[in-house]
């Protein structure tokens, strides 16, 4: 006998979701996988003594600073002050320091205007013209990086002196942007190389002239380098020394280099008031320097057209 086909079992109603089960859970995040970090002992070991390299001199520039001028010999330059003060700080600014400084700032302010608006328009004909003559402004202004100022000092007085700028900030001015120009043009030249193509298609194709295209595409996306050029002629002018030794003369026109010999005499030197009037002088600049860091980095890796 044939075994009988046993029907089918029907199918279990689905229960669905009962009060104790959840009713579909929700899909995991990934989780994220944490990158496992070595110890680099020897890069440790090098940052340690960066550290030191940097941070021991700046301690005792500080130091010497808050300690009185009879006593700084006796307790060495590392020893904290027992008894600080801000004398030194208070003579620096009475002895005129700040004329200097003010002195110091106009130079600064002349050389950054000078060089941005001549450096600018020289590495944009220089991207763009491609002419021989382009070229050949180009060679020119990278000769001067070959040129040392000292080699030059002797007909640079004698043209401020026939100019009558002898003994005046804009004798200062002008050799110092002359000198920083080579520099500052080749930045923006690699920086504006990044720009690319189809940008001044696009500014062609929607009318703009050579001038609406400098100023509405080039200065936008070159101010990276722009303000590394800035920064750079800034701290050609505020370190410059040859120049103000040489064009000018007189107390009034005298600017931080040469205002901190007023703390060196003939048989002494003031260690600590000269030390404070170099971190009096150094306060602009750093503060430049920290306002206008990101553009300076970014100039200098060459991104200043991305």
């Amino acid at each position: 006998m044939a075994p009988t086909r046993s029907a089918p079992a029907a199918a279990a109603p689905d229960p669905g979701p009962g009060p104790g089960t959840a009713r579909r859970r929700a899909p995991e995040p990934r989780r994220r996988t944490r990158r496992r970090t070595r110890a680099n002992p020897l890069a440790g070991f090098g940052a340690f003594i960066w550290l030191l390299v940097v941070g021991v001199p700046v301690y005792a520039l500080l130091v010497a600073t808050l300690q009185r001028s009879d006593r700084y010999l006796e307790s060495g330059p590392l020893t904290p002050p027992g008894d600080p003060t801000l004398e030194n700080y208070t003579k620096a600014i009475e002895n005129g320091f700040l004329v200097f400084v003010g002195n110091t700032l106009l130079v600064t302010a002349g050389v950054v205007a000078l060089v941005v608006v001549l450096a600018v328009p020289v590495g944009y004909a220089v991207v763009r013209a491609r002419t021989r003559g382009t070229d050949a402004l180009f060679r020119f202004f990278l000769l001067g990086l070959a040129i040392p100022a000292q080699a030059v000092i002797i007909p640079v007085y004698l043209i401020i002196r026939e100019l009558g700028l002898y003994d005046t900030l804009p004798a200062i001015v002008l050799p110092t942007a002359a000198f920083a120009l080579p520099v500052c043009v080749l930045i923006l030249t690699g920086s504006m190389r990044d720009i690319s193509d189809d940008l001044y298609e696009a500014m062609a194709l929607d009318g703009a002239g050579q001038v609406r295209t400098f100023f509405r595409l080039v200065v936008p996306l070159s101010r990276s380098g722009i303000s590394t050029v800035a920064v750079y002629a800034a701290l050609q002018a505020w370190n410059n020394f040859l120049f103000p030794l040489i064009l000018t003369q007189s107390r009034e026109q005298r600017v931080i280099t040469l205002g901190l010999f007023d703390f060196q005499g003939q048989y002494r030197v003031d260690i600590p008031g000269l030390l404070a009037a170099v971190v009096l002088s150094a306060v602009p600049i750093f503060v430049m320097y920290l306002i206008a860091r990101r553009s300076l980095v970014n100039g200098l890796m060459g991104v200043g057209g991305k």
